[in-house]
């Protein structure tokens, strides 16, 4: 793994810390340090990641490639006796002269297990404070379960006086590893929208007051079959949040129509890799009446761009992947991921709708809708105008009106509402179920033929890769 800059190389010893942390399956501690010297000129920065997981091992570093060389370790198992310090020179390509072993120091007897690794740097200090605040907001949205994380920074005023400053601390998640996170990850992600992608500091009380305009959806997918790959599980939060028509100007900017997808990778904030960018194309998305006119990589994250979503909806999406068996070593996504990717959004996508009553409605079924009013006028035009009274009282049951509420509005309303409600039932069904019910009218045409294929492909590869046959 080849490392480009400082801050790429600092968040793959964060990533490299939290695996430890899982691994050792009981309270943790991570802690991100930065310290500099402003009397050095010039500024030097010393940024060190330690963790009290269980112990690295030199596998994590042989393969990693950092043009500007030194790396400070230091690392201890719970059995051993001594602190063992080394230097690696990463920018080696000869695995065993890339570690000069430093003089041990002794634990006086405590049991107790760690790692700390620190690199100097001459890089802007505000530069690096910015990005790994950025980092750590975005770790505040999954906590770790038993894994607590700070952010600390060392001001050296003059030799020997030092002040230190918590810029972030988060605590660790509540539920064990075993667990799926995706509860965790759905109240993150809900706070992390309702505070405009943690801009804030607090829920914004123009746009979510009551915190009942935000409808979520979550899904999980994982693989089946042999053991290896049973361990992968990928998890998809979607947040459609409705803007309030009073709001201030920067909400606007907020709920903008394009969304933002999150990805972590076994717990920690990372760029998302392109089968990912290409799972997520291949939704239908137009099945949940919306219509993808982009999709692109921005700073690692993807940005999908919408045609005619209403100025007032903004979507949010988060995906987290990752491996129930740790692995210390930063490996590639397998193509399952992709199948993955695409069952857990749908799956997401799906529960918000059925949680949703009209939310997410394919386009077909909107159309459809957009027949209801005139049609439920009809009808209680109809049924009021008959003199029948047995025929009028048979009516007002079927509705579930009282006999003194039956008049034209609350008729007509109940008709309407009557109407949507089975179109969204029928939209939820599989292709199948709406193939065998009646449908509404003789032309009706849920999907062209060409996307029943797509649909049967992408299908096929999901089930396929559930089997973990490879």
């Amino acid at each position: 793994m080849e490392i480009f800059s400082v801050e790429m190389l600092c968040k793959h010893l964060i990533f490299c810390a939290v695996q430890r942390c899982r691994l050792k399956n009981d309270m943790c501690r991570l802690s991100v340090k930065l310290a500099t010297s402003p009397w050095c000129n010039p500024h030097l920065v010393r940024i060190s990641v330690s963790d009290t997981g269980v112990g690295s091992t030199l596998e994590e570093y042989q393969h990693l490639k950092y043009q500007s060389g030194l790396v400070q370790a230091g690392k201890w198992g719970i059995s051993d006796k001594d602190m063992h310090n080394l230097n690696l020179n990463m920018k080696n390509t000869v695995s065993s002269k890339r570690l000069t072993r430093l003089p041990s120091t002794s634990k006086n007897g405590a049991h107790f297990s760690g790692t700390e690794v620190s690199i100097s740097t001459f890089e802007s200090f505000d530069h690096l404070l910015e990005d790994l605040t950025l980092f750590f907001k975005k770790m505040l949205v999954l906590k770790i379960p038993l894994v607590a994380v700070e952010l600390l920074v060392d001001y050296y005023n003059m030799p020997g006086s030092c002040t230190q400053n918590c810029i972030m601390g988060i605590e660790c998640g509540s539920l064990p590893f075993p667990v799926e996170s995706v509860t965790s990850l759905r109240t993150g992600f809900e706070d992390y929208v309702l505070k405009h992608r943690n801009k804030l500091d607090s829920v914004c009380p123009s746009c979510f007051s009551t915190g009942e305009n935000l409808m979520v959806g979550t899904g999980v997918a994982s693989c089946s079959g042999n053991v290896q790959s049973n361990a992968l599980v990928m998890e998809a939060v979607v947040v459609i949040s409705e803007l309030p028509k009073v709001a201030t100007p920067s909400c606007f900017r907020e709920h903008e129509t394009e969304t933002q997808v999150l990805f972590y990778r076994d717990f920690v904030p990372s760029t998302i890799p392109k089968s990912l960018l290409s799972a997520l194309e291949s939704i239908n998305w137009k099945s949940y009446g919306l219509t993808l006119r982009n999709i692109m990589d921005q700073d690692g994250c993807a940005l999908l761009e919408w045609e005619s979503l209403s100025p007032t909806l903004h979507i949010d999406i988060i995906i987290h992947y990752y491996d129930k068996q740790v692995n210390l070593l930063d490996s590639q996504i397998s193509q399952k991921g992709r199948s993955l990717t695409r069952r857990a959004v749908k799956l997401a996508l799906d529960e918000l709708k059925e949680k949703n009553k009209g939310v997410l409605l394919s386009q077909h079924a909107q159309k459809i809708c957009s027949y209801a009013p005139d049609l439920s006028k009809t009808i209680a035009r109809l049924i009021l105008s008959s003199n029948d009274g047995d025929f009028r009282e048979e009516c007002c049951s079927l509705l579930g009106l009282q006999f003194s509420d039956f008049n034209m509005e609350a008729v007509e309303g109940s008709i309407r509402e009557r109407i949507v409600s089975v179109i969204g039932k029928h939209d939820q069904k599989t292709r199948e179920s709406r193939e065998a019910s009646e449908l509404l009218f003789e032309d009706q045409c849920i999907q062209r033929p060409e996307d029943y294929m797509e649909e049967e492909y992408h299908e096929l590869e999901e089930v396929y890769n559930s089997l973990g046959l490879d």
